[in-house]
């Protein structure tokens, strides 16, 4: 992997060693950068969960991708400068209080001098690794995380401005290759059961705030500022697509 492309991608030009520091900077650089989408389930792209696939996507394309794609190409490049990443299972929390199947969604694992979770591939979540074998609240801004324990698995939860504690995703800490994560990976590409079959998603992290594209909406937030307008047509979805988020679509 050409790191330098891959640093030039998410504007990253500080330190290198191994670190809970570096950790932390890459994260926020990744998440400030690259957009968490799925246009290529709209556009009948193919997505390859396969390092050099992923690379020529997002680094070379510039374009983003879902959890099994970001986070999977985030996890090759830590363990290029010497991170030791796990790969994980982790199940999304539904409305209903149940959750998904287990691969619904990868998240990740960094064992340094203690062990860090990650994640550049759900959404707005949090910014910043979460010290795993922490059960105490881990403070980012208005929002608060903590990692509980519910039998076999360990549970991520988060909590805006002082509301309770709302379960965000479930997980084991079994480290995992790209193969276990195939069938999940088709089911969200084809099955209309999918949510991301449903509607186009591209949203992006900004210092203050957020930008998303949910379909024809486009939702900007700075604070507790939210202001959200309906696209006329394809035309100027595909201008927002390259003024906010830096893509333009083949097809």
């Amino acid at each position: 992997m050409d790191l330098q492309a891959y640093f030039k991608r998410i504007n990253y030009k500080g330190a290198l060693l191994p670190t809970i520091g570096t950790l932390r900077a890459l994260q926020i650089a990744h998440l400030l950068s690259v957009p968490f989408e799925n246009l290529s389930i709209h556009t009948n792209e193919s997505i390859v969960l396969e390092d050099d696939a992923l690379f020529d996507k997002v680094v070379l394309q510039k374009r983003g991708g879902f959890c099994y794609e970001l986070n999977g190409l985030f996890a090759a490049m830590l363990r290029q400068l010497g991170f030791q990443v796990a790969m994980l299972s982790a199940a999304v929390a539904r409305p209903d209080g149940d959750f998904g199947p287990d691969f619904d969604h990868m998240t990740l694992l960094v064992s340094l001098d203690e062990r860090w979770l990650l994640d550049v591939g759900f959404g707005d979540s949090f910014r910043e690794p979460l010290l795993l074998d922490s059960r105490e609240a881990q403070v980012q801004g208005e929002r608060a995380y903590r990692i509980d324990e519910a039998g076999d698995y360990l549970l991520l939860q988060e909590s805006i401005a002082g509301s309770d504690w709302k379960t965000q995703f479930r997980f084991t800490l079994k480290p995992h290759e790209y193969a276990d994560y195939l069938q999940m990976c088709q089911f969200h590409q084809t099955s209309p059961e999918s949510h991301f079959t449903r509607q186009r998603i591209c949203s992006r992290a900004k210092p203050d705030g957020r930008v998303t594209l949910s379909d024809m909406r486009l939702i900007e937030t700075q604070g507790a500022e939210r202001i959200e307008r309906t696209l006329q047509d394809e035309a100027e979805y595909r201008l927002v697509l390259e003024r906010d988020f830096g893509i333009t679509l083949k097809s």
